[in-house]
Formats: C-alpha cells, structure tokens, sequence
C-alpha cells in the first residue's frame, strides 16, 4: 500500500495534477472564511459559538458551503446552486424533448447541456443569495436565539449595500464552478465533488470536538466507533451491484466476425445517490420556512397550525418528522431512479447491436425483466437511505450532535462515494504509466 502511494508521488505528471487540486483546495476553504462586504464579523462569530446553528434546508447548505453560509463569507452559497442546477437540468430532460435529444447527441449536446446548467446556476445563485442577505438582514438566519448580536450581522443595511452583497455571493458561486472545471480538466477529475468533499470533510474535526466537550471522552469513542462501522456498511453497500448478464450475438461484416462477447449490465442497489436525501430535506423544510414568515407580531397569540409545525416539523427530534423524513426518502429514491434508469431505452440499444439477456426475448420482455429487477434492488437501496439519512436525526435526539452529525445523512454518503471515485480515478491514471495500480 505505502509503495502504491510512494508510486503516486514519483510519477512527475499525477503528482502535478494532485499539487493542482490541493492548491484549488486550498483556495476555495481560503474563500469560505473570507466574510462579504459590510458583514459585522464579530458579531457572526458570536452568533456561532452562542447558537447551535439551524435546522432544515439552511444546515444542509451550511454543510455543502463547509460553515460558509453562517459565516457570510464570499463562498457562502457553496456548491449548492449548481448541485440544484444539475438536478433541475436532469429532470427536465423527461418534461423537455429538446433536452433529451442534446443528451442523446453525444460531447456536443452535453456540452450545451452543461452551458444551460451555468446559466440557471448563476440564477439560483442571485435568488439564494437574495434569500441569504434578506434572513441575514431580518435577524433570523440562527433562528429565535435571543442573543443580541444575531439581530446585528450587518454593518450597512441600505439597498446598494444589499445589492453588492448579493453580487459578490453571486460572483462566489460563479468562481467556484470555475475552480471545479479546472480540477477537473488539470487536477484528478471529478472537480465539484471534490470541492464537496472538501467542504464537508472540513465539518468533521468541529463535529467531534463538539461532541467531546458536551458529552465527554467516553461518548466520544462510543461515536467514532461507530462511525467506522458506518463507514465500512456505507462502502460495502455503495460497492454492492447485481449484475444482469447480457450476450451479444456474432455477426460477420466482410470477413471480420463481431460480436460474441459476454459482458453485464451492473445495477447498483443505491442508484440513486445522495439526492433522495436533498429532495426530502428540502420538501421538508418549506413547513418550517412558511411557519417562520407567519410569526405574529408582539401581542398576537401563535396560530394553531404554526405551534404545530413547530413542535413536529422544524427541530428533527420528534418521531413523526423521523417518520416522515424517511418515507419521503423511500418515495423519492423510487422516483429519482425511474427517471435516470430507462428499461425501455436499455432494451432498444441492446437490441440495436445484437445484445440479449440469456433467457429473455430482446425487446419489450427484456425491458419488463429491466423494471422488474429495478423495482426489487430498489427497496433494499432506499431503506439503506433511509436509514443512513436518519441517523444524525437519531444522534441529534441520543447525544444531542447537530444535524451536521458526521457519521450519517448526506455527509456520510459523499464522503464515501466521492473518496471511492477518486481512488478509483488514481489508480486508472497510474495503470496507464505503471502495470501495478493504486488498488490491488
């Protein structure tokens, strides 16, 4: 292993290619602490080491920004903007034929799909950061703390001051999808899940120490423990795939034979990924939001239904919202998978170039044996996501960890998945120049 890594660093062009990334790396968590124009510093620092941060939508941005958001700096937004962009251009492709016809055009119609993700990056980017500066403005970014200086985390709150706020944050977004399109193209690859990566991996060490000093040494150990069992069940279930054989015919062009080869389709039990969990994170939180909006003045008794949301739907502690939480997870992972997995388009290409599935008709029957087997590795892969996604929320009614618990939820799953890809992406780099790879 040592003289895998060792091999890493003397072969002169991937040891310029990690240097690179690191150096982006290194800039981009430089930016996160670097606070916007007319941002009272102090009084957010404040803010954080008094408060607990928030609930809801605003810690799962403040975990992909890694702290940026509460902090107001100029990355505050983070990646999130395009982790949505990403996910709006995809599910378009199933309302919008144009877009499925750019995907199906090969590096020309990605390309032009990758230039409208831009676009509608910097857009929700401008409506975020509007967002961002407006809560920030009105006191209630960390929530009803009671604590003086949340109420103050501007030094300057007239329109023009606003507005250059909202363009720096903006131009934060703009320059970070810059900073990953470089690291993927020069560095390692894969260069906004890396800078996603880095962001919730920076959270890890601020998770335990919090731990460790309101629960003490023992809880401590009791929760790294069980971290690592965590860690070891992500990996092997992320790894897990059924793979369906698939046959292909031979076929005689002039006087070459092609074809007859063997090979298999891998479905993954987690198809679906981390964005079940986005999806129900934020389907959950608009509640919470419009209870937050519909505060009554001083005076007002508290309409029923906003005690209500209150108590069930903003802090992740009760039963029903862990209940909630976790069918959303299970209905969206069967909806996110339909979307990106197409039995139907599976079979047509395989019967397009002579490939059969032993047993099964080419075609419609292969298509219903495709969906048939996708529905079944579904459940067990979104029950896993489930689970996973609960266990901060578990944590968080246990040892009283925030949501931004590290061994669980969306954290868990990045930082596996991504670590996985990268390793994956070293070792293919160093079989090009050596016969031995990273991994053995």
């Amino acid at each position: 292993m040592f003289s895998a890594i060792a091999r890493v660093f003397r072969t002169p062009d991937l040891r310029r290619k990690i240097a690179f990334t690191l150096a982006i790396i290194a800039l981009y968590r430089f930016g996160a602490h670097v606070p916007a124009p007319f941002v009272d510093f102090p009084n957010v620092q404040e803010c954080l080491r008094q408060s607990s941060g928030t609930e809801g939508l605003l810690s799962l941005v403040n975990l992909f920004s890694g702290g940026a958001l509460l902090q107001l700096s100029i990355f505050a937004l983070g990646v999130m903007p395009y982790i949505t962009a990403t996910i709006i251009v995809q599910l378009l492709r199933v309302v919008i034929p144009h877009f499925e016809t750019l995907y199906k055009e090969g590096q020309a119609g990605q390309a032009k799909l990758t230039q409208y993700t831009r676009y509608l990056t910097i857009a929700l980017a401008l409506l975020q950061s509007t967002t961002l500066v407006t809560v920030a403005r009105s006191g209630q970014l960390f929530g009803t703390t009671g604590i003086p200086e949340c109420d103050q985390l501007l030094t300057n709150d007239v329109w023009w001051a606003q507005l250059l706020m909202i363009i720096t944050m903006t131009a934060g977004t703009g320059l970070i999808m810059w900073f990953a399109e470089l690291v993927t193209e020069r560095g390692i690859g894969n260069g906004m899940s890396l800078l996603i990566f880095t962001s919730i991996a920076a959270q890890f060490p601020v998770s335990m120490w919090a731990i460790w000093q309101s629960k003490g040494f023992e809880v401590f150990l009791l929760v790294l423990a069980v971290g690592i069992i965590v860690v070891a069940l992500v990996v092997f279930v992320e790894q897990s795939q059924r793979r369906i054989p698939v046959q292909y015919a031979k076929r005689m062009v002039g006087r070459r034979t092609y074809g007859g080869t063997n090979t298999y389709i891998p479905i993954k039990v987690n198809m679906a990924g981390v964005v079940p969990v986005i999806f129900a994170s934020s389907l959950l939180y608009i509640p919470a939001l419009i209870a937050q909006f519909n505060q009554p003045q001083a005076g007002q008794d508290v309409p029923g239904w906003v005690t209500w949301i209150n108590l069930y739907l903003v802090k992740g502690d009760h039963p029903l919202y862990m209940i909630l939480y976790f069918l959303l997870i299970v209905g969206f992972t069967y909806f996110y998978v339909a979307i990106t997995f197409n039995p139907v388009e599976v079979a047509d290409n395989m019967k397009k170039y002579g490939g059969f599935i032993p047993g099964i008709r080419a075609g419609r029957p292969t298509a219903e044996y495709l969906d048939y087997v996708l529905t079944r590795i579904t459940l067990p892969g979104s029950i896993y996501l489930g689970l996973i996604a609960l266990l901060p929320l578990i944590a968080l009614a246990t040892v009283g960890a925030n949501q931004n618990f590290p061994f669980g939820g969306a954290s868990i799953l990045i930082i596996v998945g991504v670590g996985l890809e990268t390793v994956k992406q070293i070792d293919a780099q160093l079989q090009q120049r050596h016969y031995e790879g990273l991994l053995r």
